[in-house]
């Protein structure tokens, strides 16, 4: 159900006197501290930015909780406060397993916070009532389902009418080959957004929360056959470490994935590598391919593309680098890990 995938929204104001305070929310019956932490949230994340007010929708976790947020600051002029200035933000909260539906909303939701932000701000500074701005949050919710009915609808359609070339209907009985890929990495380097950018599929997937793994599949044409792939998504948190032995089973290849402009996350790939190799006794070879995603940000590069080449040949696998956000190399890697597998068969 579409409406099962807000868990909660709620406006707060940044009060001379008060402090930080949830005013408004959604569902009526949300838990008090949920409110209060949503608060705590956006008052640090400002803080931390010295006051600087983002114009785009900024996506913030609440770990403790299973749940991520998207944030909205609101400001205005208001001779009334301190430093004349009034701020307020609208915080969404959502499940973290549906981050892949709401990464897709992103460009759309941004529209719709915008214009209820510039309805919200009118009302502030003509001292509304509350009730008003509460009919205001109640209208972006109801938007927002429906956003989100919309975006499931085409994609489903879309999937359904996915044009193959001599074969338009993939059967399971069609399909030559079925492999398994586990995609492995640190938090935030873009494991979610590089799947979503190749399958294009938010909605059709499957989430194991004892693993803290997204499942998606795609089927593509490799060398004339027909191979569908079954991409695991793993948590990169700590917490999941304990798990990994089955999320490892069966995979027949492995994408490794950095942020070309976090040195931490490149650093941490041998960690992962040895993490599989562990979990995997008696496997001779991996399969697998280190991924230098955010190609994009070649302003921000801190990793060198000899010395990714360098580890690669160390652990004895390819390289190649990506951008989920234009979808730089993104089919070619999937397609060339495919292949791989496909000659390993030595069929």
């Amino acid at each position: 159900m579409i409406e099962n995938l807000i868990k909660g929204i709620v406006y707060i104001q940044f009060d001379d006197v008060k402090g930080t305070v949830p005013s408004i929310w959604f569902p009526q019956d949300l838990d008090e501290q949920l409110r209060m932490l949503s608060g705590i949230k956006a008052v640090s994340l400002l803080t931390g930015e010295q006051s600087f007010i983002p114009k785009t929708i900024v996506s913030i976790p609440f770990p403790s909780r299973n749940l991520k947020g998207m944030l909205k600051f609101l400001k205005w002029n208001d001779k009334g406060r301190r430093g004349d200035i009034g701020q307020s933000a609208i915080i969404l909260l959502f499940h973290e397993a549906d981050d892949l539906i709401f990464y897709k909303a992103k460009n759309y939701l941004e529209s719709l916070f915008r214009d209820v932000a510039n309805r919200i701000i009118i009302l502030e500074k003509n001292k509304a009532k509350p009730s008003e701005i509460q009919t205001e949050i109640n209208l972006l919710r109801e938007n927002i389902y429906n956003l989100l009915a919309d975006l499931k609808e085409k994609e489903l359609s879309k999937e359904q009418n996915k044009a193959f070339p001599t074969k338009s209907v993939i059967r399971p009985e069609l399909i030559d080959f079925k492999f398994k890929i586990v995609v492995c990495g640190d938090p935030h380097v873009g494991k979610t957004s590089t799947i979503l950018r190749f399958t294009r599929n938010a909605f059709k997937r499957t989430y194991i929360p004892t693993l803290g793994v997204n499942i998606s599949e795609k089927t593509l044409e490799i060398d004339g056959n027909v191979v569908e792939l079954v991409l695991w998504d793993i948590a990169g948190q700590s917490k999941f470490n304990r798990m990994r032995t089955h999320f490892y089973q069966g995979a027949e290849g492995v994408l490794l994935v950095f942020d070309l402009t976090e040195s931490e996350s490149f650093n941490n790939i041998k960690n992962w590598y040895q993490d599989i190799k562990k979990n995997t006794p008696g496997r001779h070879k991996i399969i697998g391919f280190i991924i230098g995603n955010k190609s994009d940000l070649e302003n921000r590069r801190k990793v060198s593309h000899q010395s990714a080449v360098s580890l690669a040949s160390q652990l004895n696998l390819e390289y190649i680098e990506t951008s989920a956000l234009t979808g730089e190399n993104i089919q070619y890697m999937f397609e060339t890990i495919s292949k791989a597998i496909l000659n390993s068969l030595n069929f």
